[in-house]
């Protein structure tokens, strides 16, 4: 069967229970309905096969930057596909790879100067770790081989970036399987970890724990992992500011590599091109994916400083190689989109669109926050996170098992908005060039939805 348009949409459904298996689903729950089977994508939204047209709020898992099938993009795509599709960096250059690379460090936080390329953010987040390991064995300190994070972490799903991770309903099963590390207090101030009632003058008691897991584990730590102002996945937990100073402040005390997870944040999410501009840190290692490539290919790649780099630096027989990689890495294909992507951040100006969408959902927000279930609203630019309660007064939770969140999404869905909760958070991340109106849909559809579910 060649063509693929013919197929009817209830055939389509079938197979995809017949032979798909879907991510972070419980799948006996997905066989129990029929899926939307999207074919097309046109701007800030997605097209299903009997042409239902849905606005992506969730930015087709974070990566869409320019929206869906951008001119410019698919011809930098077509144009590549015709002179080059593949060719490895091992043992060979890439021109895509290397123009790529130059305008990645143009772009980053000073001090940062060399890029490695992967596949997607958990492959990013691994090479973070085993190089920030390595880097301390070739300083003379194999001892530190221990890595920091956070509650409520979220770095990928390898099993490296899950040992870094602190979500328990997606860690606790393969605990087994992960290495030890070092969990700190996370700044969720609606739910302090320090038992601080007032955010505004706890005077950041979350960041004089983490110095205190700092001296005791300092001889033997690598680094600090966090994402930068936002924890994602978590359920988007918005940092106070000055953490992610702070944090920079404890790293260089102690001697700990500090390594920004930019995976999500990264690319004009935050309203900078990276979320760690927004207090001037520079991070030592740098992991970043999703906005890179505009949503098209999977690429990714982990940034570093010159000393970092440095220390890799030796005799064949000295064994110091970094002996990592990837298939795919530095994939003309992808590192071309890239590149066409940040033109199009230059020419349309879009990180003050960025700017002006982020004050636009900040009412909107404000707009639908008195709901009596509505207990948390955390934004950080274009990102939200709208935490639905059981008690706005006691801060209760829905109970997991009622699908609260899950529930408020599918009846979004009625209404032509995609969204995907993280539990009982309902999440706001939109295409990074999201009209004006468009996001006033979006907004509408979950406000109705948030209140056909929790009233």
């Amino acid at each position: 069967m060649k063509n693929h348009e013919n197929v009817p949409t209830s055939q389509l459904q079938a197979w995809d229970k017949q032979y798909v298996w879907h991510p972070f689903t419980q799948m006996q729950d997905w066989l129990a309905d029929d899926p939307i089977v999207i074919v097309a994508g046109e701007g800030s939204w997605l097209i299903d096969s009997d042409g239902n047209r849905y606005l992506d709020g969730v930015a087709s898992m974070w990566t869409n930057v320019h929206g869906h099938s951008h001119p410019e993009l698919n011809k930098a795509l077509a144009d590549q596909a015709a002179r080059l599709e593949h060719s490895t960096l091992l043992g060979l250059a890439g021109e895509q790879s290397i123009l790529l690379a130059k305008r990645l460090i143009e772009i980053a936080p000073t001090g940062l100067s060399k890029v490695f390329y992967s596949d997607n953010g958990s492959t990013a987040v691994e090479v973070g770790l085993k190089m920030a390991y390595q880097y301390h064995c070739h300083k003379g300190a194999p001892q530190r081989s221990r890595f920091l994070r956070l509650q409520h972490a979220y770095h990928g799903d390898t099993i490296g970036s899950m040992s870094v991770g602190g979500i328990s309903i997606y860690h606790d099963t393969f605990k087994p399987l992960l290495f030890s590390t070092i969990e700190g207090p996370a700044p969720y101030c609606y739910r302090c970890p320090m038992g601080k009632a007032d955010p505004e003058s706890c005077g950041m008691a979350c960041l004089d724990a983490l110095e205190r897991l700092m001296v005791e584990h300092q001889d033997h730590l690598a680094g600090m992992m966090m994402e930068p102002l936002l924890q994602g996945a978590g359920g988007m937990l918005a940092h106070p500011a000055g953490y992610l100073k702070g944090v920079r402040q404890l790293c260089d005390c102690y001697g700990v590599l500090l390594i920004a997870d930019e995976v999500a944040t990264g690319f004009g999410r935050t309203g900078k091109m990276f979320a760690v501009e927004h207090e001037g840190v520079t991070p030592d290692i740098m992991a970043i994916s999703k906005g890179l490539c505009a949503g098209y290919l999977p690429l990714a790649a982990t940034l570093a400083t010159e000393e970092i780099y440095q220390a890799f630096l030796g005799n064949y027989a000295e064994l110091k190689t970094f002996f990592h990689g990837h298939t795919f890495t530095g994939n003309p294909l992808a590192c071309a989109v890239a590149l066409r992507s940040l033109e199009l951040f230059d020419e349309t100006g879009l990180l003050e669109s960025v700017q002006q969408r982020s004050k636009q959902l900040t009412t909107l927000l404000q707009q639908i926050g008195e709901h009596p279930h509505i207990g948390s609203l955390r934004q950080c630019g274009l990102a939200a996170g709208i935490e639905l309660v059981q008690d706005k007064e006691t801060k209760a939770a829905y109970p997991w098992e009622e699908k609260r969140g899950i529930r408020v999404c599918q009846e979004a869905r009625k209404l032509g908005v995609f969204s995907r909760p993280l539990g009982n958070t309902v999440v706001v991340f939109p295409p990074l060039a999201i009209a004006e109106d468009e996001l006033d849909f979006l907004m509408a559809g979950l406000g109705k939805a948030i209140r056909a579910v929790a009233d």
